[in-house]
This record gives C-alpha cells, sequence and structure tokens, in this order.
C-alpha cells in the first residue's frame, strides 16, 4: 500500500518559503539549493576518508540507512550503546574535519530559524537508497539540548516525519526536496522525527539516494 498524502505539504512550494512545523521548528524551503553541488563534492570528500557504512544498534539489528561523520566526533552505534566518539571505530583515525561550508550553511539555517550563534562540532551524513527509512527517534546523545539540530536534504525528495515530545503523538509528514533545510531546539529540541521509507528515483548530482547533513552541538 502506498503511503498516505495526507499532509503532506506540496512539492511546488516556493522557494525560500519558510513553514512552521511546531512551535521551535521550521522548515526553509530551497534554503542550501545553491549550494547543493559544493555539497555533494565536500561529501565526496569526506567519505573517501571515512566510507558509508551501515552500523550495528545494540539489539543487533543492522541500521538500513548507511552512515559516516565529519567533525571534532561522530555518532556511532553497536552492541555497547549509541554514544559520539572522536575516532572512527573502523580506521581508528580521526572523523575528517567539518568543511568550512557545512559549518557556515549551518550557522546560516540556524539563525534563520531563531537560533542564533551555532557553531556544531559534528556533522551526521546519512545516505538513504530507495526503501530505507529512519524510524521515530529523538536526538538524545548531546551534552546541551539548549543547541538546536539543523538538517540538511539533498538528493532525492523524502517524506520527512516530525511529532512531537511522545512518541505515540502522530507525525506530521512533510516532504522535503533538495535544498530543503530543517531547524527545530528550544521546546521543539525534543520531539521524535524521522523518515518515511524512500520512493525510487534518480538525482542528477546523486544518483538513486538521497543524502542528509544533520548538525548537532554534541560535546
Amino acid at each position: 500500500m502506498m503511503p498516505s498524502n495526507q499532509g503532506l505539504f506540496p512539492s511546488e512550494a516556493p522557494l525560500g518559503e519558510r513553514v512552521e512545523l511546531s512551535q521551535g521548528a521550521v522548515l526553509l524551503r530551497g534554503f542550501a539549493a545553491s549550494e547543493v553541488p559544493a555539497l555533494v563534492e565536500a561529501v565526496d570528500e569526506i567519505q573517501a576518508l571515512a566510507p558509508f557504512r551501515r552500523m550495528i544498534t545494540p539489539g543487533g539489528h543492522r541500521m538500513s540507512v548507511a552512515m559516516t561523520n565529519c567533525g571534532e566526533a561522530g555518532w556511532v552505534t553497536d552492541r555497547t550503546g549509541y554514544r559520539y566518539d572522536s575516532r572512527d571505530p573502523e580506521t581508528g583515525r580521526p572523523w575528517p574535519p567539518m568543511p568550512d561550508l557545512l559549518k557556515k550553511l549551518a550557522g546560516r539555517a540556524a539563525a534563520a530559524g531563531g537560533f542564533s550563534r551555532f557553531v556544531p562540532d559534528v556533522c551526521l551524513i546519512n545516505r538513504y537508497n530507495p526503501g530505507t527509512r529512519l524510524s521515530l527517534h529523538q536526538d538524545r546523545d548531546e551534552h546541551d539540548y539548549q543547541q538546536p539540530i539543523v538538517s540538511v536534504s539533498i538528493g532525492l525528495p523524502a517524506v520527512f516525519l516530525f511529532g512531537g515530545g511522545e512518541r505515540t503523538e502522530r507525525p506530521r509528514r512533510i516532504r522535503v526536496e533538495s535544498g530543503d533545510v530543517a531547524v527545530w531546539g528550544g521546546p521543539a529540541r525534543l520531539n521524535f522525527h524521522g523518515v518515511a521509507p524512500l520512493r525510487d528515483g534518480f538525482d542528477p548530482l546523486v544518483g538513486n539516494c538521497r543524502i542528509n547533513l544533520t548538525f548537532r552541538k554534541a560535546l
């Protein structure tokens, strides 16, 4: 059965539109559209040093989303738990540094979303292939919940799920496209969120996938 389109914002929404998701959460349509080619180049350089991998959860399940990181630390998961680590567990080397392009974009997007002086120290990079999903979850592994989350979409369009403070609250379904940026913090900082199964397609820059950059102040 195809997922319902109820609650989806139309894909033809104009660039620059600001969509309020909830108090403290906003979607900035096309905010990073002009920078997508440069962002793709940066991701290619990062993954050459720290390749994408599908990590194992503490429960022993392999994630469907492939991940890598850049910055002062990286988010990792294995049978011992979820955490940030300054070194890539697969290579033993520090994660690649966060390019200035990414750091500046995150700061500008956070300010546009109402959170000034945001300086991320980590960037999680997720790769979604058709059928890949990310279940509803909270970002709870950071030390300072006063800092927002900034999420940049690249490549194939997806359905972003944005819920409330309880997992049982029905999430809103928001179509996000390449160049869209979501920012949430303050009263929305611990809202549950996820991504519905990605539909098949082709993007001229990244091919048959979606890339998501998630910036956080974790340390």
